[in-house]
């Protein structure tokens, strides 16, 4: 292989071998890292996906690059709280790779050298969030006390207290008022009878509307191994609420008889290639679709059955036995039986004449033989 290359003289980025023959970083991940390292002092500040954006590296392909850099040790990733209360995250993308201690170590060491630059970067004419908008007027005094409680009269309060009422010493007596014979006097009306209130009727929750309501062990456990997929693969990251909504097909393929293991095996195993786009959506078709068939019930084999006890047939003395193939003589008197018919059969061979020779049945069958002329 030919090589030919011209050194730069300006305006080039010094580039690590490491960097360059790493067998675990992508094209995508080789060139944003090389982008980020030769920009300024000024356009650093932005976050990685707008210089990804200038590049053309979008979507999945920018995200499989940041997932390879993150997890090579390239990039970190950590979320600060600023002055004023503010949010931000923080990226620290180095050249070589660094444990999470040492971007620690980094991102301190950064800190201290730039402590007087404010912590959250603004955009120019912007507001300070912290600091509200001046309200029209000059500076007055605060108004003390302009609410009366509930319970108090609303009457104009005198500063002067009402001086208390000194006893008359010659009381003169009032007659007592005499009453009109013609004015009937108003009748006293009746106090009126309120019904007792009709209490509300009660209403009980629902039998599975609680929702600290403890569910079954077999969907429990199918819970708790679909949020410990994320241990194994990243890009099976599933949060509470979606667990719970997955949780009762997992709990079928239990019931199956399929274990915890086995069933985080079958849902990690054999991924797409290009990634998984819906963790959700990817673990409930795999979910329904390899759902196992369900386990036959075991036939259970059937016992043998015991033949009553019979009289044998035989000779001799009666006695009792069992028979298994539906036979009459029990084993000694059989094979007694069968010695004596053999003997039999062997002495009607004995007593018949011996059979022709081959020649002789021949020649009883063609006939003699005819002497040549």
């Amino acid at each position: 292989m030919l090589r030919h290359a011209i050194a730069p003289s300006r305006r080039y980025t010094k580039a690590s071998h490491d960097v360059v023959r790493h067998p675990r970083l992508t094209s995508d991940a080789k060139i944003l890292l090389l982008y980020v390292q030769g920009l300024t002092a000024e356009s650093a500040d932005r976050p990685l996906s707008e210089h990804a954006r200038k590049l053309g590296i979008t979507g999945r392909a920018y995200q499989k690059a940041k997932e390879l850099l993150v997890v090579n040790g390239f990039l970190h990733e950590r979320r600060e709280q600023g002055v004023r209360g503010l949010w931000a995250t923080a990226q620290l993308l180095s050249n070589v790779s660094l444990t999470p201690a040492e971007a620690a170590t980094v991102c301190l060491g950064r800190a201290s050298e730039g402590s007087e630059a404010p912590e959250t970067a603004m955009c120019p004419g912007a507001p300070d969030p912290a600091v509200g908008e001046p309200a029209i007027g000059g500076p007055v005094d605060q108004v003390v006390g302009g609410q009366l409680p509930v319970d108090e009269e609303r009457e104009k309060n005198s500063p002067h207290p009402p001086s208390e009422a000194k006893p008359d010493p010659d009381p003169v007596p009032v007659p007592a008022p005499v009453p009109d014979p013609e004015v009937k006097p108003d009748p006293v009306p009746a106090p009126e009878v309120k019904p007792d209130p009709v209490p509300a009727p009660e209403v009980k929750p629902e039998p599975g509307a609680a929702p600290d309501a403890p569910l079954p062990p077999d969907v429990a456990e199918g819970e708790r191994v679909l949020l410990s997929l994320r241990h194994a693969c990243r890009e099976l990251y599933l949060g509470a609420k979606e667990a719970r909504t997955l949780a009762a097909l997992a709990a079928e393929w239990l019931r199956r008889g399929i274990t915890a293991a086995q069933l985080r095996r079958v849902l990690t195993s054999e991924l797409p290639d290009g990634g998984v786009r819906s963790a959700v959506g990817f673990l409930r078709y795999r979910l329904v679709h390899k759902l196992p068939e369900e386990p036959r019930p075991e036939v259970p084999a059937p016992k043998p059955v015991v033949a009553a006890m019979i009289p044998c047939a035989g000779s001799g003395e009666e006695h009792l036995f069992r028979p298994v193939r539906g036979e009459e003589l029990c084993g000694p008197c059989g094979r007694a039986e069968a010695r004596r018919f053999w003997l039999r059969q062997r002495e009607l061979a004995e007593g018949q004449p011996a059979p022709l020779p081959w020649r002789e049945r021949f020649a009883a069958v063609n006939g003699p033989r005819a002497e040549p002329c």
